[in-house]
């Protein structure tokens, strides 16, 4: 799509290229917010800071945190298939980057995604002149895929993602939504459902192979924090609440407060999915009587320590291993959900809430497998767990099914989404 046909994407493009000084004021302000990183702001503008590998570059895009843990497989495999080609790996959140850093192998390197403003884009294109490119879920901007429609980039939308809400918005703009993804050479939607949604705006076939997330890596557990933190604990019960928003830590705190009437010596895990939340929630845990000490202050588990707040990055794979028990969080509130294969990876019995459409095939199949459970309200929560704190073979046995069911399930998807892959590598002259 060279030239914009859609009413609304000629205005958005006009729009953004008139308004390149309100582009950088919002950096400025997204700087000042602790939301971008200020060594590297230069690249949110399409400025690079390293140079392009040597011969054949794949991009892949996937916005935050979720999305980029899930590329780091596909780069392993794609990597032994293709053994001279080179990845980038773009992300747009400060976390994310983090983690890049930490992760992705010698063959990758990772770059800020710029901005949707077509100075910002062309200038990151003419640097990186990528070969092919796969976006990862949801990334829809029209800039971005404009540009890459213009140079003829052979381009995938994979485990693709739409929620009701958004495939709601589109239903006004479907040819602005056909246009944009037009681009794509293949679009395979995470489940039936996306592939439904993506089918309907595009109006050409969707196929779907399973959840990319089911492939990830385990998250890293690193043994002197396990000694540390297992040492603090001194054999007590723990359970953890994994990647909670606001308003779930109330209902979480509740459970808990009914679990210690009848287990008063269990530790609480809390691991909120924002931790710069971190003073809020420790607020929120004085206020309802809880003795709580926090990860990012340093401070160690007590024996009057009831709540540990775990408000660092990149170490939910710790507090997963310590916890044969999680509660998967955005599930009691309207978020969708979490990723449910981190903790089955690492060994948790796994208890979720009733909004989880984010995951919904995936929530469901290990419902049935016995590797999760489902949990209406905090009462529902305290019950389960109470019950699975003193059952210890309930409690393994779900566990080791987790972890059984999410290492078939990403042998399968990832197989499959290589092999689907091949026709865009070898569009962009990728060949095996």
């Amino acid at each position: 799509m060279p030239t914009p046909k859609a009413w609304s994407l000629r205005t958005y493009r006009a729009a953004t290229k008139l308004l390149r000084p309100v582009a950088n004021y919002a950096l400025e302000r997204r700087l000042r917010a602790g939301k971008e990183d200020p060594s590297r702001l230069s690249e949110r503008r399409g400025i690079a800071s390293l140079p392009r590998p040597e011969g054949k570059l794949l991009w892949m895009h996937g916005a935050s945190v979720g999305e980029s843990l899930s590329i780091l497989p596909l780069v392993d495999r794609l990597s032994e298939v293709h053994p001279e080609l080179r990845f980038l790996v773009t992300t747009g959140t400060v976390t994310s980057a983090a983690l890049m850093a930490d992760r992705l192998p010698p063959k990758a390197v990772h770059h800020y995604i710029p901005i949707d403003q077509p100075h910002f884009v062309r200038a990151f294109l003419d640097h990186w002149k990528p070969d092919a490119a796969f976006f990862v879920e949801s990334e829809l901007w029209p800039v971005m895929l404009g540009e890459v429609a213009k140079r003829k980039i052979p381009a995938a939308l994979i485990n693709g993602r739409m929620s009701p809400r958004t495939y709601e918005s589109w239903q006004g703009r479907k040819k602005a939504a056909r246009e944009l993804l037009s681009v794509f050479d293949i679009i395979i939607a995470q489940n039936a459902e996306n592939a439904e949604r993506f089918e309907g705006l595009s109006e050409r076939h969707v196929g779907t192979l399973g959840n990319l997330k089911l492939a990830a890596d385990k998250l890293p557990a690193p043994l002197e924090a396990l000694g540390q933190l297992e040492g603090w604990l001194d054999g007590r019960p723990r359970w953890l609440a994994a990647s909670t928003h606001e308003t779930e830590e109330i209902q979480v705190l509740s459970a808990h407060r009914q679990i210690l009437a009848e287990l008063p010596d269990t530790v609480l895990f809390l691991a909120p999915r924002h931790p710069a939340r971190g003073d809020e929630i420790v607020e929120i845990c004085h206020d309802h009587g809880f003795p709580v000490a926090r990860r990012s202050d340093g401070e160690g588990i007590g024996p009057d320590t009831q709540v540990y707040l775990a408000d660092t990055l990149g170490e939910l794979g710790t507090f997963y291993s310590l916890s044969d028990i999680a509660f998967v969080g955005g599930s009691f509130p309207a978020i969708g959900g979490h990723n449910p294969l981190e903790p089955a990876r690492l060994g948790c019995a796994i208890l979720h809430g009733p909004e989880v459409f984010n995951f919904a095939d995936t929530y469901e199949d290990m419902r049935r497998s016995g590797s999760a459970a489902l949990v209406r309200n905090e009462r529902d929560l305290a019950a389960s767990l109470t019950r699975l704190l003193t059952d210890e073979m309930t409690r393994k046995t779900m566990a080791d099914q987790a972890a059984t069911w999410a290492e078939a399930s990403a042998r399968t998807v990832l197989e499959a989404l290589v092999e689907a892959l091949e026709p865009v590598l070898e569009k962009g002259g990728i060949a095996a």
